[in-house]
């Protein structure tokens, strides 16, 4: 499992997330962050320091949130 970043970043933008990522699997996308599910090792560091409280955690999106897994998947090129 990993952690996703979804709608509320798309406003946001504010990288705190990446700060204090310990294995560097997110990045800054055309609209939004992104966190590489391949590489997430499932810490949640990101969580605590998001400022909009814009990450989840996988088995806990709901489904209009399922989208943007996707879209993080797509950006890294795992589809």
């Amino acid at each position: 499992m990993a952690f996703v970043i979804t709608s509320p970043c798309k406003g946001e933008q504010a990288g705190e997330c990446v700060d204090v990522c310990p294995v560097d699997c997110i990045e800054k996308g055309p609209d939004q962050f992104y966190i590489d599910p391949e590489v997430c090792i499932d810490c949640g560091a990101c969580v605590s320091v998001c400022p909009v409280d814009a990450i989840v955690e996988e088995y806990e999106m709901t489904p209009e949130q399922e989208p943007y897994l996707e879209k993080a998947e797509k950006y890294f090129g795992h589809m």
